[in-house]
């Protein structure tokens, strides 16, 4: 998608993938990329007045959400099954990952990656995962459904370029609604050999972690692997 922006790709054009041999998520790890879930990326022109760049990243995860609660269908909105994003914008099924996304900027062009398990799931990680086809069958290729992204993708961000920071406070007002609630016990890990734990104190201007340590110190956190504890 970055080599399609730099000879014109337009704002909303899509890339779908069947599957991929060089997939990666967050810090470069590797992201299995087998036949039967939805791969796919598509691209941001970035304007003067825009909102941080960086804030995109909750535009996507609230895409990302809806398109999983479209994808799972009435069993979404049943007792005992929750539907999480997982700061900044991995999305969680009863405390598993089931989507993640990755943005990538070059220039004024930043790439909205996204992958979603549909049919099947990673092994032998080190947190739990899920896929669609755990809760309900689907019929039809998983290109095709990236209709069930484009949609809420196109929504959000409406809503995020309506202003530079009163954009943003809509986003951010809509992701928490969607989130794990203030008060959530979580564990980031900020470096290899260095975590933190705390409780969720909400997110800054910019969409930075808020973690309330057990001393009552607030701390704010840029980047980081979550855990809900």
């Amino acid at each position: 998608m970055l080599e399609w922006a730099r000879h014109g790709a337009k704002e909303f054009d899509w890339i779908v993938a069947e599957r991929q041999t060089g997939g990666r998520g967050r810090y470069g790890r590797v992201w299995q990329s087998p036949p039967g879930n939805l791969y796919a990326s598509t691209l941001i022109r970035l304007r003067e007045k825009d909102p941080p760049a960086p804030t995109l990243s909750f535009v996507a995860g609230l895409a990302a959400y809806q398109a999983v609660k479209t994808l799972l269908g009435d069993i979404s909105s049943t007792p005992k099954f929750q539907l999480m994003i997982k700061w900044p914008n991995d999305i969680l099924v009863n405390g598993a990952k089931i989507a993640g996304i990755l943005l990538e900027r070059e220039g004024q062009a930043v790439v909205l990656g996204f992958g979603i398990n549909i049919t099947s799931k990673p092994e032998n990680l080190d947190r739990p995962v899920a896929c669609i086809t755990d809760y309900r069958d689907i019929v039809g290729e998983a290109g095709d459904m990236v209709s069930a992204l484009n949609w809420p993708l196109n929504v959000f961000f409406q809503n995020w370029r309506k202003g530079h920071h009163g954009g943003f406070e809509t986003i951010c007002s809509e992701w928490l609604t969607r989130a794990h609630p203030i008060g959530t016990a979580l564990s980031v890990q900020i470096s290899e050999d260095r975590r933190i734990d705390g409780l969720f104190d909400g997110l800054d201007e910019m969409g930075a972690l808020r973690l309330r340590l057990a001393d009552g110190e607030v701390r704010v956190i840029q980047a980081g692997d979550v855990f809900l504890l």
